[in-house]
């Protein structure tokens, strides 16, 4: 007899409800529902609008039907606060938002505790800027977004512990929260909530148990990825590319700080050494400036364009913001005025390969660990041209998909604490090839053309 589950796998621009048959044919999935996830700016503050989202979730549970259990998972760092009463005291602000703006430049170094990489959205920053206001005062609880819409289906605190990871306030030994690191910011201990792990059950929702899965979609995309032994590289790829390895132990070299990388938890105690790359972000932000044009067409034209012809550092910060992405893109690459759509696109695709390509060769420095595959997984693997670029740019095989490998691995969790699945995450990982499509890019042409684009990149 099949054994169904649901995963609630919540991105930065929509939602989904994704319902998992564990059966004689292995591995089944079913997309029963997606919606829209559409930020609110009031007051000049950007929102995410979480009773929509919840709204998103229930009807995808309704349209599921029965399951054996729910498991949650969404973008990491932003938080919902609760006071005394469980009231939600104001729509959590997003990450985008402006308010961090300089406050990570001006902190001590936190690296050889969180072991994160520093970027001005981490929650810790978040809070610095929010310590202040009436809200963080009259707060009781602190819940990160997947922990929040679990409050919301089970009554049940708690903080599931790949997410919380990404905090900047767990110490990335111990797994628990750094109360000298708490306390020396100025921030409250008492609002964090204990750490619960992946596979522990978290309460029930109308009788079925809701599950803790890799809270953190990149968690959860790691597990769903279809890797044979420990040498390889992943790229989880959407809004944005998450570059690295998986690994038994945090890296705290000064060498590491310096890269930028960070250490954060994984599924089953690993970690994941990784770094944010900004991802598809601006090319998803001129889609939606130039009205949704037919993408594959687009991509088609792109394909054809001269490579490596313009490009940019991605990780420029001047890309966070939304908001006429072309007109920068067009400033830093110096695109032509006559240059059109697909040169554009080209651009994008062109740099974030050479983004990645660094992610990659970095992380296998830091780490001294070689890797011999790139396992692209996420959205970024239907994107032919982008996995073709990583490989060429990277010099190594490129193995593309699942596409929902953060549904599959959030299944997988729930699978496994239902005694469906067996084992650790090589029996997880083996299901994975065995049930999902991997298409195999291998690298071509000249290195030293890359190393050439990377130098007028700043790279």
């Amino acid at each position: 007899m099949s054994k169904v589950f649901a995963a609630v796998d919540l991105g930065a621009s929509s939602g989904r409800v994704v319902v998992g048959r564990f059966g004689d044919n292995g591995l089944e999935l079913d997309v029963v529902h997606r919606f829209s996830n559409d930020p609110v700016r009031v007051g000049g503050t950007l929102h995410w609008d979480i009773l929509s989202l919840h709204r998103g979730m229930i009807e995808g549970l309704r349209k599921a039907g029965p399951v054996d259990s729910i498991g949650i998972d969404s973008w990491a760092v932003d938080y919902g606060l609760i006071d005394a009463s469980g009231a939600l005291l104001g729509n959590p602000v997003h990450y985008r938002d402006s308010r961090t703006d300089g406050i990570a430049a001006a902190t001590d170094d936190l690296y050889a505790v969180n072991g994160l990489q520093t970027l001005p959205f981490n929650t810790v920053y978040q809070l610095m800027a929010a310590r202040d206001t009436p809200q963080y005062g009259l707060a009781r609880h602190l819940l990160l977004v997947p922990d929040l819409l679990a409050y919301w289906l089970t009554g049940e605190i708690g903080a599931e512990y790949t997410n919380a990871s990404t905090t900047g306030l767990l110490d990335v030994r111990t797994q628990e929260w750094s109360l000298n690191l708490i306390s020396d910011l100025g921030l409250r201990a008492e609002v964090l909530p204990p750490v619960r792990h992946p596979g522990e059950v978290i309460g029930f929702h109308e009788g079925t148990p809701v599950v803790a899965v890799g809270s953190h979609d990149t968690a959860s995309a790691i597990v769903g990825v279809p890797a044979e032994g420990s040498d390889f590289a992943y790229i989880s790829c959407g809004t944005w590319s998450l570059v690295g390895l998986e690994l038994d132990e945090p890296v705290l070299s000064d060498a590491s700080r310096e890269a930028n990388f960070t250490n954060e938890g994984g599924v089953d105690g690993t970690i994941r050494y990784l770094r944010n790359v900004m991802g598809l972000w601006p090319l998803q932000e001129c889609l939606r400036e130039w009205g949704s044009p037919d993408l594959p067409e687009l991509l088609k034209e792109a394909a054809a364009e001269p490579g490596l012809a313009y490009v940019v550092d991605l990780d420029d910060p001047v890309f966070m913001p939304p908001g006429d992405m072309e007109g920068r893109l067009r400033k830093l690459a110096g695109l032509p005025a006559e240059a059109g759509r697909a040169t554009i696109t080209r651009c994008i695709l062109d740099s974030l390969a050479l983004a990645q390509r660094r992610a990659l060769r970095q992380a296998q420095e830091l780490s001294g660990r070689s890797v011999s595959s790139v396992h692209l997984v996420g959205g970024g693997a239907l994107n032919a041209l982008l996995c073709q670029l990583t490989a060429d740019a990277s010099g190594l095989p490129v193995l593309a998909g699942p596409v929902e490998a953060t549904a599959i691995g959030n299944l997988l969790v729930q699978a496994r604490a239902a005694g469906v699945v067996e084992g650790g995450l090589d029996a997880m990982r083996a299901l994975v090839r065995e049930t999902q499509r991997i298409v195999r890019y291998e690298p071509r042409g000249d290195d030293a053309v890359w190393r050439a684009a990377a130098t007028r990149a700043g790279r």
